[in-house]
């Protein structure tokens, strides 16, 4: 429940300073200081007892550096300047014990100016900024900026959701009804962490609407591309089994499913196939149109069989002595996880049954899960247009990702991660394609619920993630190529 500080106004701003939570201070023999943290230990040599004091105390939470005795404030920055991306900047007020607001620095380059703000400066909130519940309580982020800002009291709120659309400072405390000095410190902290940006003097033009660069980014693609990298956040990333404990080890292979199996065909060793390496890599080509004719369950087999099998099973040991087993296929994957699964919706095959199967990797066998005309249409329909075809492609094989498999390990990239095996996988049955005669064609994106509904998936635990068709080359190049120019991968 809100205090009844917090359903006042709040009185005169105070600004706090403060280490971030995993900052410690070591002390030598000699009184040297060294400042430890995530981003590295930085020694500071002797400190003079008052910012001494200021330092310790940081540790513990926000101070005041007012109320620190004989503190020479050059003195401190000195030392803060030594301290990116470890200092927490809040912004309180007197009649509270909670600030606002505070600015936390998620990356080393994390330094925060506080800029003034003009009440008449046109601002809003930045197009790439958003919010989220982080340990109960409103954060936002923004991939471009190396902090986050933690809303702790009402007020910062309704300052924040009075910004989705250019105003002013002045404009804000009256539509929220908080004084002009609260609302003017409030978008200062948010336009020096980089949430709220700020439009050209006597204008509402803002320079993220206009930059060429930031244009061509999504919010969405920005905000991806920077939580799969190291750099630009603080959350946990790679392989930390973070729910080792708490959750059982996925299994290697997804169990077939109920329903009429194919086993399927499995090439004799050697191959017979005597195409090189460089000459697949060479001759292959993307393919956008199909010969009457199909590929049969044996050109399907081996297909698979070279693609995407099981070739071995072994056991690996997580923290705390847990087991799990690893697969090892044609493709790599990262931790030999293969979250990848493989559903074929085949349009025509001389000797397989209309319908959509899934491909277990583990017995090299095809169970029919979906006969339904209407769900295999939609898919087929679905990669046809995105093919840019007259007609439909004679076999789709969707890849669907397993989600738990790898976020059982990996955090933060383990989406990125299934996105970058999609591509090995395409590339790996582009050329066993080639090797094999067929035409074949990876498409950039498929139905998300499409899928789900006709492969009866459990989404989001299992999700689709890409789509590849196979047939038999018409022998129109030219017209492919032409293609390919615009659409093709």
């Amino acid at each position: 429940m809100p205090s009844d500080a917090d359903k006042s106004h709040p009185g005169p701003s105070l600004s706090l300073w403060s280490f971030r939570d995993d900052v410690t201070i070591e002390t030598a023999e000699d009184g040297t200081l060294t400042i430890l943290s995530r981003w590295g230990d930085v020694p500071v040599g002797r400190a003079a007892p008052a910012v001494e004091e200021v330092l310790h105390r940081m540790t513990y939470g926000p101070v005041a550096l007012g109320n620190v005795a004989g503190l020479d404030q050059s003195t401190l920055q000195a030392v803060f300047d030594l301290l990116p991306g470890r200092i927490v900047r809040s912004l309180a007020s007197r009649d509270s014990p909670v600030p606002l607001l505070s600015v936390q620095p998620v990356s080393p380059q994390g330094v925060f100016e506080l800029p003034e703000v003009a009440a008449d400066r046109p601002i809003k909130l930045s197009r790439f900024a958003f919010a989220h519940q982080r340990d109960g309580e409103l954060a936002i982020e923004s991939p471009l900026s190396p902090h986050r800002v933690v809303l702790h009291r009402p007020q910062a709120s309704l300052v924040l959701g009075a910004l989705a659309r250019a105003t002013t400072s002045a404009e804000v405390g009256q539509r929220v009804e908080l004084p002009l000095p609260t609302v003017a410190d409030v978008v200062a902290h948010l336009v020096g962490a980089g949430m709220v940006v700020l439009g050209e003097p006597g204008t509402r033009r803002f320079h993220e609407d206009s930059d060429p660069t930031l244009l061509l980014w999504s919010p969405y693609d920005l905000l991806f591309h920077s939580r799969s990298r190291l750099g630009t956040h603080d959350s946990p990333t790679g392989a930390t089994f973070r729910h080792v404990d708490t959750v059982a080890p996925p299994v290697a292979a997804k169990p077939a499913p109920d329903g009429p199996r194919i086993p399927m065909y499995r090439p004799p060793a050697p191959s017979r196939h005597r195409m090189t390496l460089t000459e697949a890599l060479d001759s292959r080509r993307c393919n956008r149109s199909f010969a009457d004719a199909a590929p049969s369950t044996r050109d399907l087999g081996e297909l698979l069989f070279h693609a995407a099998r099981v070739r071995l099973q072994a056991r690996a040991t997580a923290p705390g002595g847990v087991r799990y087993t690893v697969t090892r296929r044609p493709y790599p994957s990262a931790g030999s996880l293969y979250e990848l699964e493989l559903y074929l919706t085949v349009d025509r095959c001389p000797d397989l049954r209309r319908g959509i199967y899934h491909y277990n990797p583990v017995e090299h066998a095809l169970t029919l899960v979906n006969a339904t005309p209407a769900d295999i249409d939609e898919l087929l329909d679905n990669a046809r247009v995105s093919v840019g075809g007259h007609r439909r492609p004679p076999v789709l094989i969707t890849m669907t990702a397993r989600a738990e498999r790898l976020s059982w390990v990996y955090d933060s990239i383990s989406h990125a991660t299934t996105l970058k095996h999609v591509g090995m996988l395409q590339q790996t049955l582009y050329l066993v394609a080639t090797m094999l005669g067929l035409a074949a064609c990876a498409l950039t994106m498929g139905d998300a619920q499409v899928s789900a509904s006709a492969f009866g998936l459990d989404w989001p635990a299992e999700v689709g993630v890409g789509e590849f068709v196979i047939g038999l080359p018409e022998n129109d190049m030219a017209r492919d190529e032409e293609y390919l120019g615009v659409h093709g991968m």
